[in-house]
C-alpha cells in the first residue's frame, strides 16, 4: 500500500521537472550579433520586440569584424546586424550567415565630428591632413567604420598623410564619439548619426564629406546559419526593418533612403 503514493510522487516529481525543462528552453534568449554603433536604436527596438513576441533578446555589441569572429568561433547566436553590407557578403561566402530572411535595414554616413567648437578650424577632409591635428580613426580590422574611414582616405589620395595624424585607433565607434566629445581628439571619421546622441548633444559637431568622396554604407541584418530557431530569427529581422522599426531608425538618424 506505500508503494503506491511513492511511485505517484515520483511521477508527480518527473511531469514537473520535464515542464520545468521545456519552459526554460522556450526562455532561452534570441542572440543579436550588432554593431556598437547601432546601440541606440536597437535598445528600442529589443524592448518593443519582447513585447511584442514574448521573445527574450540578448544584445551583443562589439565591432562588426569583431562579432564576425565571434560568429565564426562561437558556432551559435541568431542575428547577425554589423554596420556594413561587406561584412554579410564575406559571412555568406563563409556559411556564416543564410541568404533567406537577409535585409537592408538603413544606411549609415560618415562625417568628421569635432569636439564643440572645433577648435582646429576643420572644414573639410583635406584639414585631416595638416600638420598638428589629432585625430581618431577606428581599427579596420575591429569596426566597420574604421575600414570605411580607410577607404574614405584612399580614394581621395589622403591615407598617407592623414594617418601621420592619428593618435588613437579604438575598436567601436561609440570610443570614437567619446574621442571625440571629451576634447581628446580634434577629429574622428565616425557615423553622423552617433551626433543625435544624448551624450553628445550639444558637444560635437558635424564636418560633412562631399558626397562625391564620401563613401556611404548600407546597414544589413541576416539569420546566422547555425540558429536553433531560424523562424523567430527572421521575424525579429522582419521588425526592426517594418515601418514601426523604421519609424526608431529615423528618430535616431539613420537615412532610411540612401543620401545621393
Amino acid at each position: 500500500m506505500r508503494k503506491v503514493p511513492l511511485l505517484f510522487i515520483l511521477l508527480l516529481f518527473g511531469i514537473v521537472f520535464f515542464a520545468q525543462t521545456i519552459a526554460a528552453a522556450d526562455e532561452e534568449p534570441l542572440i543579436v550579433y550588432c554593431g556598437a554603433g547601432l546601440m541606440k536604436p536597437m535598445d528600442e527596438l529589443q524592448v518593443a520586440f519582447q513585447e511584442k513576441e514574448s521573445c527574450p533578446v540578448r544584445m551583443i555589441y562589439a565591432g562588426s569584424g569583431e562579432l564576425f569572429g565571434m560568429i565564426a568561433t562561437r558556432k551559435s547566436g541568431d542575428v547577425y546586424i554589423p554596420g556594413a553590407e561587406k561584412y554579410i557578403k564575406d559571412a555568406l561566402n563563409k556559411g556564416l550567415v543564410v541568404e533567406k530572411g537577409s535585409e537592408t535595414i538603413c544606411y549609415h554616413v560618415p562625417v568628421i565630428l569635432t569636439p564643440k567648437g572645433n577648435r582646429a578650424h576643420i572644414q573639410c577632409l583635406e584639414d585631416l591632413a595638416r600638420e598638428g591635428i589629432r585625430l581618431a580613426i577606428a581599427d579596420p580590422q575591429a569596426a566597420a567604420i574604421g575600414q570605411v574611414g580607410n577607404k574614405i582616405l584612399e580614394k581621395n589620395g589622403l591615407k598617407e598623410s592623414v594617418m601621420k595624424n592619428v593618435v588613437t585607433r579604438p575598436s567601436t565607434s561609440n570610443q570614437l564619439l567619446l574621442y571625440a566629445f571629451t576634447s581628446q581628439v580634434d577629429g574622428a571619421i565616425a557615423w553622423e548619426d552617433q551626433s543625435s546622441w544624448a551624450q553628445s548633444k550639444g558637444k560635437v559637431e558635424i564636418v560633412h564629406i562631399d558626397t562625391a568622396k564620401n563613401i556611404i554604407k548600407t546597414i544589413p541584418a541576416s539569420v546566422v546559419s547555425c540558429s536553433k530557431r531560424p523562424e523567430i530569427a527572421e521575424r525579429f529581422i522582419q521588425f526592426i526593418t517594418s515601418d514601426e522599426g523604421k519609424s526608431v531608425w529615423k528618430r535616431w538618424g539613420f537615412p532610411l533612403e540612401k543620401p545621393l
